[in-house]
């Protein structure tokens, strides 16, 4: 059978004969059959049984299942143990089985595809399973590529194909390969079947940028590289079809060989108890020692004196011998400390919560009709302890779909429509004045197309511009309607505003290109297409009109651009920086404008400098690039474009939202860095108050070491300076920030709770020099951004380097990582899961993203429009990245919640109920007799208490989800896991134990003098055991009442509904009836009845019940007067404003509200504008005017609709103090709010991108709290405004005294309709951007915000 079968040896290289499979399968090559499932139906008993009992506590039960078959040691029943632990074996089974079917049946759906496969001279149609290496295949268009193929021939001139890598790399822009020359002749199946070319090449890899190969074929070798392959998983476009020679197959693809195995996930509770249950047996070997230690000394000083009418039974002969079998027999007794029914409880509240989840409305999406999943039920609590959020860019925090929003035009900027009396504005028709216009563009601002109309020449010579400076292909299937194929959406987007505004592309050849200007046709010779690079980051072509006038028009980075223009555009380009920076910051990709006129000679003087570098075999690109810089001098500004590339709908109040819960949000995208950057900034991930952008590019080891220690210095050289800042007067104390959470490992909190801040009158000293330890940069107070390229991260995650890295990257609040293949998604979330000991979660929609998602402790798929894979690999699915917010802050934090208060109170109830039985052994002679009958042990965990704490573990909740939402400081006990760990652990077990010693203690001493009525004595076996039952059941269910925090009417009717449960049991099983029918097992007829019906029992149930709840009371009234938790202060908070509310100021809304107008981001002095989409490796320019692809077929664009997302306060921050705040009158008293400090930040270079601060004024929570910023650019409340009220909290709360009121919250997330405030010196209408005066005054520990 394949699957024992012995695996080949590593492969050096690889040899494919084409057309030959006997010669290839002696190799032993994979074949085309991929598997992501784990078991079949052989090895799933065995596998799954083994990776259960690697659970201990299973391991556990087997064992005490093993010890009750024996007679002589064993004092309770087989099947108390056997029947439960066969049922959580069954049920986990049954679940991991149902997981894997849907594997198989993906797997069944990829391998079962149909492909064609050329043999002997004819096409045969094969699954992909079938598909063997050396095989040749045809593909035809919009395919799936069936695996890792040599591009032999295709329909297109010149055997180019187009493809889309959008599951490889996440990229939806299309690409191009083409097949060797000698090959492209054999586009026939009988010339194919005839091939026998044979290839060497390198072995498997996951590699998806590099293929280095030679083919061998008539005596002739070729060289191959990755232009001639097509990989699995990419789609073929735009040609009619293409022939391959199969070089990789199945698990050996670069797909599948990026794709990461599936691993066994388990959440951090599971890790710890695990451990718990080890401590938790040799606790309970120690009692049994103790015990057994107590029966020997018993049998031999008192028990032998019953030696001569009562003899040891066989095989006891003596004491010795007779302490061995008691310690066994306590071993069975007092096992119920961790109860079987622990494991299926927890079973049944994940599955609950995963319903919570699949249920919930507001994360279903209508306009796709997709609902979130829960594709697990093992991970839900883990969703409310996540510190880092690893995020694909493209289909993930975008739509991937570009919108011409705004541009400048000789200095007169359009795009920017004012609402007049609150009306939407209205979408400008263009059918009437263009008939080729695109319905789906979308744009407002008329004035645009009045001057178009009228007939301005700089407009009407910007949109020819972009109707002629491109690489964009256009296809026209019937008259009017136009394809546009490009290969960036921006380019796209660009060619379409121009289309709109009457300059249509209609067509292009190697040496035209035809406009349909205003209605009338016009082509212009194309004399030269000067391509862009990442280094030019510029476009240029050089155009004939009809008039025989040659023109260079040039689009690009505004930064390289402004270097190349005419001195007399000084005045132009200064008021197109201004737009420009009024376009970045509003997250737009900025684009400038430029052309040059050229007489004849000057044409011909370029031209043949131009042909002598094109054919110059040394140096070809760098003679080219001086070439090309020689022309573009001297030209003329016209203006620039601003693109909006469309986020999905929420992404940046999202982003700042978890920002402000702790969360970490790494970007891991394919693309380039300056979309990457871009993105960014629109999503609010990257700011303008940011201290420093840093870019890590280096190509070697020494350079990216030599990078990332130049960023450390820098982090640790800027944060003396902002304290010493604060105390010169410098308004920059509002700079100083968390670094994100800082709780993981090495480093995390408890580097950080002895923390303090320099007071006002204390200089913070310098760190001294050397080395900055990891501690040191976790001490840093300035908020920082890493930006690394694909490159050199591969040389950041070597061994010797990964700690550097992890270091510098998780002391800045933003890290974007571009370039990365799928793989190094998946290294970096490892290293981040090595080094930091935090939980990880992955978001992705693409088959790129599945080693990132698998490799996290909680992946997270996107059902968008890059397939499924993502969404098959993931635990949990949804179709928008804002629902992340609503999965973690809500769902996530409440499993946690109910999860580690149900397991608190199991292991409570179930050592009050256990160690009762170590308390009797004392009295009974050490003869593992147990306190209560064998009928209450078995449903006192299966009937009696099992519902309560499933009801608790179900529907408990600390707040309802809007709180949760409006309070993300919330989250932070679950990054922090203070609601369950080890301490907690111990509170509960002491509290268990001291439950038992007043459960025992209490009867025992009230009952052993007491009398009946009658006079006879109260004390005997069964009384005692009645007594103490009951008062156990009574105990713990007034216990979950008060651990209960949200009654549901489940609630209600399973608490008291156990509890008239048990009493009801318990008189049935000492009735007469039972008796009557089973007199062996039920013989103490009546002793309930009789038990209690005696006030003195009652009496002594309820003086046990108040000793073992009153110090419970007392200490959680103390604790929330004197140590409230967040939730507490957020409820105080919540009543206090119902009390204190005022009708809100128009305008005002909630988080969700849609008031919220658009504001500027403020100036940022070029610091990332010139966005222009370099999502292409080069361009298409040599490739047009070869004449190589002029015959094309269709591509589809996405439409563009141009809608603005919500706006978002800019500069909205988490800042975290470690022990103590700034102090009173920071900004002195009386002083008016600081004022906003901006200057010009450099671009961004290997150092630094971003310089200079602005000022925020501080809020300031409490003890141990990152306050939250609200902009300088927030108006003054007005008195009818809501007032934000803070809550006094003498010491703050388990999450670090957060004290925060709900209203101040408010503020920060909501914002004030009408309010745009610019930076620079000048301001919106609106209300005046200077906030009153705000005095924060910290006294032991207290907060008192004074307005």
């Amino acid at each position: 059978m394949e699957m024992f079968r012995q695996s080949p040896p590593p492969e050096e290289e690889r040899r494919v004969r084409a057309n030959d499979r006997e010669y290839n399968e002696k190799f032993q090559y994979a074949s085309n059959c991929i598997v992501t499932s784990k078991y079949n139906v052989i090895t799933f008993l065995p596998v799954n049984l083994f990776e259960q009992f690697q659970e201990v506590a299973n391991t556990y039960f087997l064992f005490l299942l093993i010890l009750q078959l024996i007679p002589q040691i064993s004092s309770l029943s087989w099947f108390t143990t056997i029947v439960p632990l066969v049922l959580v074996l069954t049920i986990t089974a049954v679940k991991d089985a149902s997981d894997d079917y849907f594997r198989h049946k993906s797997d069944n759906q990829v391998n079962n595809r149909q492909s064609q496969v050329v043999i002997n001279g004819s096409l045969q149609k094969e699954k992909w399973m079938n598909v063997r290496v050396g095989d040749v295949i045809k593909l035809e268009n919009n395919q799936f590529v069936a695996a890792d193929l040599l591009l032999l021939s295709s329909s297109e001139p010149h055997s180019l194909c187009y493809i889309e890598t959008a599951e490889l790399d996440g990229e939806t822009n299309m690409k191009v390969r083409q097949s060797l020359s000698v090959t492209a002749e054999l586009g026939d199946p009988n010339n194919l079947a005839s091939f026998n070319g044979e290839v060497v090449c390198e072995p498997p890899n996951n590699k998806l940028d590099r293929f280095c190969g030679l083919l061998y074929w008539k005596e002739c070798k070729h060289p191959l590289n990755n232009q001639n392959m097509l990989l699995r998983g990419c789609v073929l476009r735009n040609t009619e079809y293409c022939y391959g020679l199969v070089i990789f197959a199945g698990p050996d693809t670069k797909l599948m060989q990026n794709s990461g195995r599936t691993k066994f996930k388990r959440t951090s509770i599971d890790r710890l108890m695990n451990t718990l249950v080890l401590w938790i047996f040799c606790f309970l070997v120690c009692m049994g020692v103790i015990l057994a230690v107590g029966n020997a000394v018993w049998e031999s000083e008192v028990g032998s004196l019953f030696q001569s009418f009562l003899d040891w039974d066989l095989p006891l002969d003596n004491f010795l011998f007779s302490a061995f079998l008691s310690f066994w027999s306590y071993v069975i007794i007092l096992n119920t400390v961790v109860p079987i029914s622990l494991y299926v409880s927890v079973e049944v509240i994940r599955l609950g919560h995963s319903y919570f989840i699949n249920w919930d409305r507001k994360m279903f999406c209508s306009q796709c009709s997709t609902a979130a999943e829960a594709r697990t039920t093992t991970l839900n609590e883990e969703l409310g302890q996540v510190e880092y959020i690893f995020s694909d860019k493209t289909g993930t925090l975008t739509q991937n779909r570009m919108s011409f929003n705004k541009c400048s035009i000789s200095g007169q900027a359009y795009g920017d429509v004012v609402h007049i009396l609150g009306e939407q504005p209205k979408r400008l028709d263009f059918s009437s004045f263009n008939p080729l216009a695109d319905p789906d563009f979308c744009f407002y601002d008329n004035t645009l197309l009045e001057s178009v109309k009228l007939g301005d020449p700089h407009s009407q010579e910007f949109f020819r511009l972009l109707s002629l400076c491109h690489t964009v292909m256009s296809e026209e299937k019937k008259e009017g309607e136009l394809v546009y194929k490009a290969q960036s959406p921006d380019e796209g987007a660009l060619v379409t505003a121009a289309r709109n505004f009457g300059f249509v592309f209609r067509s292009r050849t190697p040496g035209t290109v035809t406009v349909t200007e205003l209605g009338r046709p016009v082509t212009y010779t194309l004399l030269a297409i000067l391509d862009f690079n990442n280094i030019r980051k510029r476009m240029s072509v050089i155009v004939r009109n009809p008039e025989e006038r040659i023109r260079l028009y040039c689009k690009g980075a505004d930064t390289l651009l402004f270097e190349r223009l005419h001195p007399s555009n000084h005045h132009l380009m200064n008021i197109t920086t201004d737009h420009l920076n009024e376009f970045a910051g509003e997250g737009l990709r900025t684009l400038a404008l430029a052309y040059r006129d050229l007489s004849e000679e000057q044409w011909e003087e370029w031209a043949e400098s131009y042909r002598l570098a094109d054919r110059s075999t040394d140096c070809r690109k760098d003679r080219l690039a001086a070439t090309y810089e020689h022309i573009e001098q001297d030209m003329m500004l016209l203006g620039a474009t601003a693109i909006e590339d469309k986020l999905q709908e929420g992404v940046p109040e999202t982003i700042a939202i978890l920002s402000l819960a702790n969360i970490k949000i790494w970007v891991l995208t394919g693309d380039k860095q300056e979309t990457a950057v871009n993105i960014g900034y629109s999503c609010k991930m990257l700011t303008d108050d940011m201290s420093e952008v840093f870019i890590i590019s280096g190509y070697t080891v020494q350079s990216v070491r030599e990078e990332l220690r130049r960023a450390r210095e820098r982090m640790i050289q800027f944060a003396p300076t902002r304290e010493e800042g604060k105390e010169g007067g410098v308004e920059e104390w509002g700079e100083a920030c968390s670094l994100g959470n800082g709780f993981g490992g090495g480093g995390g909190d408890a580097g950080g709770a002895g923390r303090e801040w320099a007071s006002a009158g204390e200089k913070q000293q310098p760190p001294p020099p050397g080395p900055p330890s990891s501690t040191t940069l976790d001490s840093i107070s300035g908020e920082f951004a890493l930006v690394i390229n694909g490159h050199s991260l591969a040389h950041a995650l070597e061994a010797d380097m990964e700690g550097e890295f992890v270091s510098t990257a998780c002391a800045c609040r933003a890290v974007i990582c571009c370039r990365v293949t799928p793989l190094q998604k998946a290294l970096v979330v490892e290293v981040i899961k090595k080094h930091k000991k935090a939980v990880t979660l992955a978001i992705g929609d693409g088959a790129n993203d599945v080693s990132m998602i698998k490799t996290a402790h909680i992946g997270v798929g996107i059902s968008g429009q890059e397939g499924i894979q993502a969404v098959l690999a993931s635990d949990y699915s949804f179709s928008q990245f804002r629902f992340l917010q609503r999965l973690l802050l809500v769902h996530g934090r409440w499993s946690y919640l109910r999860m580690c208060r149900f397991l608190c109170y199991f292991f409570y109830k179930n050592f009050a109920f256990t160690m009762v039985h170590f308390w009797f052994g004392f009295f009974c002679g050490f003869s593992a007799q147990t306190v209560y009958d064998q009928y209450f042990i078995t449903l006192y965990n299966i009937v009696y208490t099992s519902l309560p704490v499933l009801a608790m573990g179900i529907f408990d909740q600390d707040v309802p989800d809007q709180r949760s939402l409006e309070n993300p400081k919330l989250y932070e006990p679950g990054q922090l896991n203070l609601l369950f760990n080890k301490r907690e652990f111990f509170i509960c077990i002491a509290q268990g134990i001291y439950t038992s010693v007043v459960l025992f203690f209490v009867p025992y001493a009230v009952l052993s003098q007491a009398h009946q009525g009658t006079g006879e004595p109260l004390a005997d076996y069964q009384t005692f055991a009645v007594t103490t039952a009951t008062a156990l059941v009574i105990v713990v269910s007034v216990q979950i009442a008060l651990d209960t925090g949200y009654w549901t009417a489940i609630n209600h009717f399973f608490v008291w509904g156990s509890l008239a449960t048990f009493f009801t049991i318990m008189l049935a099983m000492h009735s007469e009836t039972l008796f009557s029918v089973f007199p062996v097992q039920f013989h103490f007829v009546g002793s309930s009845q009789c038990t209690l019906v005696q006030p003195l029992v009652w009496l002594t149930i309820a003086l046990a019940t108040v000793i073992c709840i009153i110090p419970v009371l007392a200490f959680r009234f103390l604790k929330l007067d004197l140590k409230p938790q967040l939730s507490d202060t957020v409820r105080h908070t919540q009543l206090v404003l119902q009390k204190k509310r005022k009708p809100a100021m128009p305008g005002m809304g909630g988080v969700r509200g849609g008031g919220v107008s658009e504001g500027r981001l403020g100036f940022r002095g070029g610091s990332r504008r010139s966005g222009y989409a370099f999502a292409h490796q080069e361009g298409f320019g040599e490739l047009i005017t070869s004449g190589k692809n002029m015959r094309l077929s269709s591509l589809a664009l996405a439409n563009f609709a141009s809608r603005h997302s919500s706006s978002w306060i800019d500069t909205l921050r988490k800042k975290k103090h470690s022990t103590t705040h700034p102090p009173q009158g920071a900004f002195g008293e009386g002083s008016p709010a600081p004022s906003y400090v901006s200057a010009t930040a450099p671009p961004l270079s290997n150092s630094s991108s971003l310089l200079g601060g602005s000022q925020d004024t501080p809020l300031e929570e409490g003890t141990r709290t990152p306050p939250v910023s609200l902009p300088q650019t927030a108006p003054a409340l007005s008195s009818g405004a809501l007032t934000p009220t803070s809550v006094r909290s003498p010491g703050g709360d388990a999450a670090g005294g957060w004290t925060l009121s709900l209203g101040a919250v408010q503020e920060a997330l909501v914002g004030w309709r009408g309010v745009a405030a610019r930076i620079g010196g000048t301001s919106s209408p609106g209300p005046s951007p200077n906030l009153k005066e705000t005095n924060h005054t910290v006294r032991d520990g207290q907060t008192d915000r004074q307005t």
